[in-house]
């Protein structure tokens, strides 16, 4: 067993790493630029929308009352004519980012915490890099990736999101797992 203390330094060069290519992931136009595609009506949607003073949060419509209203035939028809809406109220931005980037680095160690946690309790000093890659790479990738599947079998989020959400996870614990192999302690 190695001390959670030893590892501080790949935990954190893995999560400086892991943040500087996720920015450059999400900046480059080419991977993520049309997960969310822009409506065509998206002034009146926003002007229908912002009279009602929806505070921040999260909404889902048609919402039933509890489960008696949901077998209603009257909220039955309500569903079928829909629009049925998974939706996110954000307040205001003023186009700064860094409370948000700066929730994404904290997230970002935390990963590589509990990835160091398991793999310092599994493994001795000197472990193969591959022993090290395989443990800690295994944890990061279900901490990056594996809850973003509940959002599309639930709320219908696009699979596509989903899926390239995933294959950044897989990249962020590939290079968390490299680095910690890295400067595993010998």
């Amino acid at each position: 067993m190695i001390a959670l203390s030893a590892l501080w330094l790949p935990i954190l060069v893995s999560s400086v790493l892991v943040f500087v290519v996720s920015s450059i992931i999400h900046m480059t136009p080419l991977w993520h630029k049309n997960d969310y595609p822009k409506l065509a009506n998206e002034d009146r949607v926003m002007d229908a929308l912002r009279p009602i003073g929806l505070p921040p949060g999260d909404y889902f419509m048609p919402r039933p009352a509890g489960a008696a209203e949901m077998r209603s035939p009257a909220f039955i028809e309500k569903v079928k004519r829909g629009p049925n809406v998974l939706m996110t109220v954000m307040p205001p931005m003023e186009g700064r980012m860094g409370k948000s980037l700066a929730g994404w680095f904290v997230y970002i160690v935390v990963v590589g915490v509990f990835s160091a946690y398991i793999a310092s309790h599994a493994l001795t000093p000197g472990a193969a890099y591959l022993q090290v890659f395989r443990f800690v790479g295994t944890s990061a990738f279900l901490a990056y990736s594996l809850a973003l599947w509940q959002l599309s079998i639930w709320y219908h989020r696009a699979w596509s999101i989903t899926i390239k959400g995933t294959v950044d996870g897989l990249i962020y614990a590939c290079l968390t797992a490299g680095v910690f192999g890295w400067l595993w302690p010998r």
